[in-house]
């Protein structure tokens, strides 16, 4: 196995190229139970059909722990929303269907998004009122079972020549509330600057899934909160804007 051959590196992980196999390899001090977690997550979607990089092997290398797994010859739905801008409405149609394909899938046994939630408002920053605010919102949103991404954005996306399309990274994927998925993917728009196709997603999101809009932006100071737990100051600042300044209900 060659690790010399960087196709993208991350805050806490490298990832390598050795021929048909990506090689993610995370710092020595990231949790060895949330790598053994991200690949049992990896290989739970696989068994759902959806097209994801399927799991080879866990490994140590160099002292750092890493999932080996398929590599997907192609371009992100990002690359080519920047390679030809007349066509972004197009892709980003694509991308909220690929979505809706990954939330009509069920698994029982990934973790909860709901609970999930609740960890990550009570790790935050934010004063008691907000977060027991927070709270109650979100233990009276309904409980579903759809899976959700957790990261589903355009350059998590790949397409491959014969045009399928191929979802990547799984790390944050948890079973919930498709309304909650898509208050993700429009706050990841917002945190990259591009308002615009984050307003233009969320409008074909809804028409698409039959979802009022205002149930979702009902989720989104929700998952700003935990969203705020990690991040540079300037995403904290811009996710503390949607925490509590507007009531959507």
């Amino acid at each position: 196995m060659k690790l010399d051959r960087i196709i993208a590196e991350r805050k806490d992980k490298t990832i390598y190229r050795d021929g048909d196999r990506c090689i993610k390899v995370f710092n020595k001090d990231h949790s060895k139970a949330d790598v053994l977690n991200e690949a049992l997550n990896l290989a739970r979607i696989e068994e759902t059909g959806l097209n994801i990089p399927k799991v080879i092997e866990v490994m140590m290398t160099d002292g750092k722990w890493a999932i080996v797994y398929d590599y997907i010859e192609g371009k992100t739905l990002a690359q080519l929303m920047e390679e030809d801008p007349g066509k972004k409405s197009e892709y980003i149609s694509q991308l909220v269907d690929i979505q809706l394909e990954v939330l009509s899938k069920s698994c029982p046994m990934l973790n909860k998004l709901k609970e999930k939630m609740h960890r990550k408002i009570s790790s935050s920053s934010l004063e008691y009122v907000t977060r027991y605010d927070l709270h109650a919102r979100l233990e009276g949103m309904p409980n579903h079972t759809k899976v959700c991404h957790g990261d589903f954005n355009p350059s998590n996306i790949v397409i491959t020549a014969d045009g399928s399309h191929y979802i990547l990274d799984w790390a944050h994927v948890t079973q919930g509330n498709a309304a909650a998925d898509a208050a993700r993917t429009y706050l990841l728009f917002c945190l990259d600057n591009k308002e615009d196709t984050a307003n233009e997603y969320l409008r074909v999101f809804c028409e698409k899934s039959n979802t009022e809009m205002r149930y979702v932006q009902s989720w989104m100071p929700i998952v700003a909160a935990s969203q705020s737990v990690k991040g540079n100051e300037e995403e904290k600042n811009l996710l503390h804007k949607w925490i509590d300044v507007v009531d959507y209900i």
